[in-house]
C-alpha cells in the first residue's frame, strides 16, 4: 500500500525541520559566541557570602575565581565581598537581573559599562595567588614599583609584573586593574627585565 502525503503535510514538515535547524544553529552560534566574548567581570556580593555565591555560580556553569586561604580546615576569602566571574556580558547581566545570584557589578567609570578584567592580568593574578602564603599572597599597594619583569623559569613562567626587593629576597608583584596586588617570591635568576 502506498502512503500519500499531501502538499500541506510536506510544507509543514519543511517549516518544522527549518525551525529545528535554525534553533540548533542558534544554540551552536550562542556557544561559539560565548567562547569568543567571555570576559572576566568583578561582582560585588554581600560580605561573608563570597563562597556561597561562588558555589551557586559554579552550579550554574559559570567559571569563577575567589581567592581563598585555608584556616583551620575552612576556606576564607582573601577579598571581602568580591567574586570574579567569566561570562559574556549578556549572561553576566542576566545573572544580576534575574536575581538568581545576588550580585552587583563594578562599573568602569570611563566607559560606564561593566568593568572587564583582561585575561592576561587575571591569569597572572591567579597563578601568583596559587603559591603558598609564605611565598606569595595579597599585599597592599607597594610604595614604589621597580622594573617591569617577566618570569622565565619555574611555576610562574610567563607571568609579567614588577620586581621589588625586600630583605634580600626578590618578589614579582602583579596587579589587577591597578587596585589589587599580589606578590610571589622568585629567585633573581628566574626573572628578566622587559621593556614597557
Amino acid at each position: 500500500m502506498l502512503n500519500c502525503i499531501s502538499c500541506r503535510e510536506i510544507r509543514t514538515f519543511r517549516i518544522e525541520q527549518k525551525a529545528t535547524w535554525e534553533g540548533l544553529e542558534l544554540r551552536l552560534g550562542n556557544a561559539a559566541h560565548k567562547i569568543e566574548n567571555a570576559s572576566w567581570y568583578v561582582a560585588r556580593v554581600h560580605c561573608g557570602r563570597e563562597l556561597a555565591v561562588r558555589n551557586r555560580l559554579v552550579r550554574a556553569g559559570v567559571e569563577t575565581f575567589v581567592p581563598v586561604r585555608n584556616e583551620g580546615g575552612h576556606e576564607r576569602p582573601m577579598l571581602n565581598a568580591m567574586v570574579f566571574l567569566k561570562a559574556t556580558k549578556t549572561e553576566a547581566l542576566d545573572l544580576a537581573n534575574t536575581g538568581v545570584v545576588p550580585v552587583k557589578y563594578v562599573i568602569d567609570c570611563a566607559t560606564r559599562t561593566l568593568l572587564v578584567v583582561p585575561d592576561k592580568q587575571m591569569e597572572d593574578f591567579r597563578r601568583v595567588l596559587d603559591l603558598s602564603l609564605e611565598e606569595g599572597g595579597m599585599m597592599d599597594k607597594p610604595l614604589s614599583l621597580g622594573d617591569r619583569v617577566k618570569v622565565v623559569k619555574g611555576p610562574l613562567k610567563g607571568v609579567e609584573g614588577h620586581v621589588i626587593e625586600f630583605n634580600g629576597r626578590y618578589y614579582v608583584v602583579v596587579s589587577l586593574l591597578d587596585s589589587l596586588f599580589a606578590k610571589a617570591r622568585v629567585p633573581r635568576s628566574w626573572i628578566e627585565r622587559i621593556s614597557e
